[in-house]
């Protein structure tokens, strides 16, 4: 099978200023990658480039085998990639029900019967029965982030029955207490796993990188300066991955304010 996504010797610049380098990245069907490094690494960047929000200077991306030449917006029928933002970025003035079927109404092709059954099988996966007719400003923090998990579990119905999703989660967890982020890591691999799908996980937090991942890779200076599975990078010397697992001060990565 081809890779669900695929990066080869891209490289972003504004400017002068380079941001991503080279780098070469694959990820398969099924698997769970999270992308680690500091503050400024460039790791927003890679996300933004999978969701077709960006293109890349140079070098290629390509999402289910079709290189993105084009923004998201300006493609006909864009690759099946559905972002989980670090804010829940729910539309006040819409329901629940509205938020997660957002997609399906925009669509118009399946009846609201339809509609309400498909969102309610995805707040349930998310443990969120019965909240369809609430507005967001009703519901506490984390159920707005789970509300964001729902709509992710969505499918467009213009997408390829074949085309398995790609999720991408921006600092799922951060700022979240312990409990609450064991909460958000369980239904990062849930929402994987309904959706039948490859996910991208960009986090700083420790138990998020062990509770999530499959795969890593380190992220540094616009390089990616290590790769491995989760049990290599909990064993491995590599004075970057070293420095990032202690959060020592000393080692090849200086801190972004200094």
């Amino acid at each position: 099978m081809q890779p669900i996504a695929e990066m080869r010797d891209l490289s972003v610049r504004w400017g002068r200023r380079t941001v991503i380098e080279n780098v070469n990245l694959s990820l398969e069907a099924g698997e769970r990658l999270v992308v680690v490094g500091p503050s400024g690494a460039g790791k927003s960047t890679v996300l933004r480039l999978l969701a077709g929000l960006m293109l890349p200077s140079s070098g290629s991306l390509r999402l289910h085998g079709q290189e993105q030449k084009y923004l998201r917006l300006d493609q006909r029928t864009p690759a099946d990639v559905r972002f989980v933002f670090q804010n829940p970025a729910l539309l006040g003035s819409l329901s629940v029900l509205e938020n997660v079927g957002f997609l399906l109404y925009r669509d118009g092709s399946l009846p609201e019967r339809e509609i309400r059954a498909r969102v309610s099988q995805a707040l349930e996966a998310v443990g969120l029965a019965g909240i369809e007719d609430q507005l967001p400003n009703e519901l506490s923090g984390g159920m707005q982030k789970r509300v964001s998990f729902a709509r992710a579990l969505i499918e467009d119905p213009r997408k390829a029955a074949d085309q398995m999703p790609l999720l991408l989660f921006d600092e799922p967890t951060a700022g979240l207490d312990p409990v609450a982020c064991t909460r958000i890591e369980d239904l990062i691999v849930r929402t994987t796993e309904v959706a039948q799908a490859a996910s991208v996980v960009v986090s700083h937090v420790h138990s998020t990188i062990e509770r999530t991942a499959e795969k890593v890779v380190l992220l540094y200076d616009g390089l990616f300066r290590w790769h491995g599975s989760l049990d290599d990078y909990r064993s491995t010397s590599d004075p970057y991955v070293v420095q990032f697992r202690s959060g020592s001060l000393s080692g090849p990565m200086q801190p972004a304010e200094l």
